[in-house]
Order: structure tokens, then C-alpha cells, then sequence
């Protein structure tokens, strides 16, 4: 019995850890793009970034003979697909970061929620309940007060971090028709690589392909590459497999908390009252939907009664 007692204690502390890493990490995709703005094109930057974290990827694959070609083969149009849309969706949010402080473009990014229940409905067949219908207009309410405010400055910024958002809801939804069940190194690799190709093209179209001139632009990028590529979505996908996603989509809505912070730290820069109620009303939609599923279920729990043994 204590055996089982102290495991299951040492899978939750592992469990709290994962979470935890998480949030951290993931809150720092925005932080990045602002630390680089100095250094570098944003389209440069988001090229770099995500080259870079391909690299680390493919060697990993190499040295552990798990890469291979077949899934290229048998779904390349799938890996164009969702190249384009990840490409694309993170140039916009690079240079939309020098329009709008990470902290808010956090709380707009969460909105990648509410898409994701539209295309689960409207594309994939999920079920939506009206309690869920209600938080996504609240969650889109909260995207109207932070967007629509005096000035095109910010106005832009926000108008771009919700387009970002919806190419990568996109991708999103394609990868769960599509991507399930793929060897999940091989498909991140590819992911990875043809992104970074989109950015490639995308940079050139600019006529942004040059070499950064600094070791303070090289350093950021490899810092950011490994750790906002490479370590946040391996704790992504580990998480996501690991949690319900219900539970999972919540606990990513404290996300915006810790890109505030981070904001506040290292720019001294915090959102102003006008943004913060529009986040806290996005973040109550974004909770109402994706808790209504769990209430619902233990609901279920209570009602059904238990048979005995």
C-alpha cells in the first residue's frame, strides 16, 4: 500500500513539474520575438528560429536512426499544408510583436481555443453544447475590446496576432484529420522543416536573406530555436498526451499570466486596463468552454449509479 502511496504521490509531482515547465515555456514564444526585434528582420528571426530547431531535431533523429523518408513520401501534401499555415502564422506574429506587447498578444493567442472547437464542429463533427456556444462569444467579446481601441497602432498589432492564431488553429485542425497516428518524431521533423522553408520563401520575397551580424543575434536565436521550438513543444506533445484535453486546453489559458510577467521583467512593459479587462474576458470564455465538457462529465459520474461486486 505504501508503495503504491509514494508512486502515486511521484507521478503527480511529476505531473505538476510537466505543467509547470510548460507554462513557463510556452509563455515565452512572444518574449522571444520582442528580445529579437533589435537584432534582427522578424522574418529573418522567424526563419532562424525555426531552422534552427530543425537542426536540432534532425540530428536527433539521425543519431538515433528514427528518421526516415516513407511518411514524406505517403504525406507530403499534408506537410505543405501545414508548413504554409505555421510558416506564415509565425512571420505575422513576429512582426506583430512590434506593434503589441507580448502579454496581450498571449491573451489574443488563446483564442486559438475557440477556433479549435469551430473547426472540431464545423469541420471534424464534435458536439457543442450551448454553455460552450456562450463562453466562445464571450472569449470573441474579449477579442473586440482589446482590438477595437483608439489608434491603428495597437489596433494593427491585435488584428494580426488574431489572424496568426487562426493559421495555426488551422494547422491544428488539419494535423488532428490528418497527423494522427504518424511516428511523432518524424512528423515533427517535417513540420519543422517545411515551415522553416515558407519562411525561407517568405523572407526572400522580402529580400531579408542575410546572415545576422552579432553573436548577441546568434546567441538569441540558438536560445530561442532550442527552447521555444525544440523543448516547448516536446513538453507540449508530452502534455498533450499525457492530460484530458479539456484539463489541458485549461491549464494553457494560464499561460497569458506568465507572458505578462515575463513582459513586465524583462521590458517593463504591462498591458493597460482597457487590455487586461478585454484578456480577463477573453480568458473567462476561453475557461467556460473548455470546462463545460468536465462539469458535464462529472455530472454523468454522479448521476450513474455504482453496481456492486
Amino acid at each position: 500500500m505504501t508503495t503504491r502511496i509514494n508512486y502515486s504521490q511521484a507521478k503527480t509531482s511529476q505531473g505538476v513539474a510537466l505543467l509547470v515547465s510548460l507554462l513557463l515555456i510556452d509563455s515565452l514564444h512572444f518574449v522571444f520575438a520582442r528580445l529579437m526585434l533589435p537584432h534582427a528582420n522578424p522574418f529573418l528571426s522567424a526563419l532562424f528560429v525555426m531552422f534552427i530547431g530543425t537542426i536540432e531535431v534532425g540530428i536527433f533523429g539521425v543519431v538515433t536512426g528514427r528518421l526516415g523518408v516513407s511518411i514524406l513520401k505517403r504525406h507530403w501534401p499534408f506537410f505543405v499544408a501545414i508548413g504554409f499555415c505555421i510558416g506564415v502564422s509565425t512571420a505575422i506574429s513576429y512582426s506583430a510583436i512590434a506593434l503589441i506587447d507580448p502579454g496581450t498578444a498571449a491573451i489574443l493567442g488563446k483564442t486559438s481555443i475557440v477556433y479549435g472547437l469551430a473547426f472540431g464542429i464545423f469541420w471534424l463533427g464534435d458536439r457543442f453544447s450551448p454553455v460552450q456556444a456562450g463562453g466562445a462569444l464571450v472569449a470573441i467579446i474579449g477579442m473586440v475590446i482589446v482590438t477595437f481601441q483608439p489608434g491603428d497602432y495597437l489596433r494593427a498589432g491585435s488584428l494580426l496576432i488574431i489572424f496568426s492564431t487562426l493559421l495555426y488553429s488551422t494547422h491544428t485542425a488539419l494535423t488532428k484529420r490528418y497527423g494522427d497516428g504518424m511516428d511523432m518524431l518524424n512528423f515533427f521533423f517535417y513540420r519543422l522543416l517545411f515551415t522553416s522553408a515558407f519562411l525561407f520563401a517568405i523572407a526572400g520575397i522580402q529580400g531579408q536573406l542575410a546572415l545576422p551580424a552579432t553573436p548577441a543575434a546568434w546567441g538569441l536565436l540558438v536560445l530561442a530555436g532550442t527552447v521555444d521550438v525544440v523543448i516547448s513543444r516536446t513538453l507540449y506533445y508530452t502534455a498533450l498526451r499525457r492530460l484530458d484535453m479539456s484539463i489541458f486546453s485549461i491549464v494553457l489559458t494560464a499561460g497569458p499570466v506568465a507572458a505578462i510577467l515575463w513582459s513586465f521583467l524583462l521590458f517593463g512593459v504591462f498591458p493597460n486596463p482597457r487590455q487586461l479587462l478585454g484578456g480577463a474576458v477573453v480568458l473567462v470564455g476561453v475557461l467556460v468552454v473548455t470546462a463545460a465538457p468536465i462539469l458535464a462529465r462529472k455530472r454523468r459520474q454522479r448521476k450513474t449509479p455504482v453496481s456492486a461486486n
